[in-house]
Formats: C-alpha cells, structure tokens, sequence
C-alpha cells in the first residue's frame, strides 16, 4: 500500500465514522501520510484527528480512537496504534501491498506511472538555442506527455529554460551517455563532459542504471532455462536467504510505488522561473537500480535449491523493477538494452 493509497483509506475510514454517526465533521479533501514521526510507530502516520478535533467538537484522542476502530477494519492495514496528542500510526500488510504493486506493473508494462492529470494542459517553453536546452526540452516533452499534457518548444524571448549549458561539446560521447551527462545534474548545474559516462563501472550511474535493468532481463531467460517463471507473492526470503532481508525488499517496493508520484512531479514543473528537473527522475532510477541489484543475487535456486514460491516472487519484482528502469530511460530518451 503506498501513501497515497492509504491516504485514500484514512479517508475512507473518515467517511465511514461520519456515516456512522460517530463524527460530525465534512470529509477532507485528502489525508496527510508519512513516516512516524519521533515516539511514533509503525510503517506510516496520520495527523487527521488531531484535523478534525475542531471541527468534530471532540478531544484529538478521542477522533483518533473513532478513526482507529474504523482503520482496523480496512484491507491492507494490519494495525494502528494511537501516539502522542492523537497521531494514527498505521501497519499495513507489505506483502499484500507487494503483490498488488507488481501485478499493476506487470499489466501496465512501461506506460505505469503515465496518466492523464495533464489532460489538456499545453506548455510553452522557450528556449536558447543550446544543446543542454534542447535536450532538457525534449526530456521534458516526453515526460509531460507520459502525464497527458502538451509541451511546445520555441526559441524565442523571453527564455524561460535556460540550464548551465555544457562546458564543452558533448556529442562524442554518443546519444546516450549525452542524454544522461546532460540530464542527471539540476539544470542550475554545470554537467560534466567526460569519458566516465561510458565506463561500464559501478562509480558510472548510467551503467548501473543499464545494468540493473540487463540483469533483471537476464534472469527471466534463466528462470525459463530452470523451468521456473516469474508469480508475484511474498519476496521477504524465507527460504534460507540471509543476504536479503524485508527491509530491503520494501525499500524496493516503496521506490516502485514512488515511480509514479516522481513522473508527475517532474511534468508539473514547467514553470515560468526556468526551473525544470528531469534530474528527479534520474535519481529515483539510479536510487531504484541500486535497490534492484541487492535483489538481484538472491532471484535464482543456489546448489541443489528448487525453485519455491520465493524465487518466483522475487523474479516478479525483479521483472517489475526492469520494466520501471526501461519506462525512465525512454522517458530520458535513452535505450535501456536487454544485453550489456
């Protein structure tokens, strides 16, 4: 379950109390989620009750204790426990959160994250005539148009994208490595021009980028080879794997379920200040291919192991977190290989 998600389900568990006659309060429009905060606990919480205390006319406890009764109850949340003046902390169930998420990439392939909150929505950006300008542009096009919207590129004044621009030409490096060298820094950074992006070495985040995605391709032609297939279900490791444990499985859930919120930030911030950031998009996948690699080890039976309900599941999420890092790099406007 994803913040946003459960957002949705403290809402609805909002809704319920009201219904219920419990609280006599309107429903927000949304409901803030985040990690607990100091003496919370948990995997997420909420300050809604301490929000509508007011408005309810009752203590912030005594809201939070109606909204506990009603969270309980809800799919995905395994508990909640009540901190502080009246903070919900939630538990939920990551394994089902796991299987939902990877089933979703599975049957939306590269397009998960893409939507359609830009539906109509049509930017001018107005750009000099720079490479690092252009690229960033046409990165952007892409990345708005993954979100529903429009983007028109002029090269008039007054300029409204104007990056650092490159120190030097970068187009000896070859289209890819020029994407990402131009790219991966903020706009308001000088890029860096050089031979590293083309080292295929792990201080090179391109490669690893490329690389993660190429291992988890890698890994479906031997799981074919071993007679087994990817099925999502519980990767924790449970089977004798000590090398991987269930926080670095979440880490890797959360950063897939974050793709989409990433996609979104970036394709709304054509702003009329020159700032545009496909540098987010970057990170997160340099920050999901590092959590993919830590994965990866662990996908394939060692020795005499049979494939279980494990291996096939991690070769689920593993397969899942390819498609992402191949649905970024197009947005990039760089080929992500299935052989490196």
């Amino acid at each position: 379950m994803t913040p946003v998600e459960l957002s949705r389900t403290v809402l609805h568990a909002v809704r319920r109390a009201v219904d219920a006659g419990e609280l006599g309060v309107a429903v927000p429009s949304r409901a803030v989620v985040g990690p607990p905060g100091p003496g919370g606990s948990g995997d997420y919480a909420t300050n809604i009750a301490l929000q509508l205390a007011r408005p309810a006319g009752q203590p912030p406890l005594r809201v939070a204790e109606v909204l506990r009764a009603h969270l309980a109850g809800e799919a995905g949340v395994t508990g909640v426990e009540i901190t502080g003046p009246g903070f919900l902390n939630i538990r939920v169930d990551h394994t089902a959160a796991a299987v939902a998420l990877v089933e979703r990439i599975r049957e939306e392939g590269e397009r998960y994250g893409h939507g359609d909150t830009l539906a109509g929505r049509v930017f001018e950006l107005r750009v000099p005539f720079d490479v690092r300008a252009e690229v960033l542009a046409d990165a952007l096009a892409r990345i708005v148009g993954s979100q529903g919207g429009r983007v028109e590129v002029r090269h008039r004044e007054p300029v409204n994208l104007r990056p650092v621009p490159a120190p030097e030409d970068p187009a000896p490096l070859g289209p890819d490595a020029v994407q990402w060298a131009l790219l991966h820094p903020a706009p308001h950074d000088r890029p860096r021009v050089s031979a590293d992006h083309l080292v295929q070495r792990e201080g090179n985040p391109l490669f690893r980028v490329r690389y993660a995605h190429a291992r988890t391709r890698a890994l479906g032609r031997n799981a074919a080879d071993l007679g087994f297939t990817a099925e999502p279900g519980d990767p924790d490791g449970r089977d004798g794997h000590d090398d991987i444990g269930a926080a670095s499985v979440r880490e890797l859930v959360a950063l897939l379920a974050d793709h989409p919120r990433i996609l979104a930030t970036v394709a709304a911030v054509p702003h009329p200040d020159g700032i545009a950031t496909p540098s987010r998009l970057t990170r997160h996948l340099v920050a999901l291919a590092d959590a993919t690699l830590v994965l990866l080890p662990t996908v394939l039976p060692r020795g005499e192991e049979k494939p279980s309900a494990a291996h096939r599941a991690r070769l689920a999420l593993a397969e899942a977190a390819g498609t992402v890092l191949a649905g970024g790099l197009t947005l990039l406007g760089i080929d992500a290989p299935d052989h490196l």
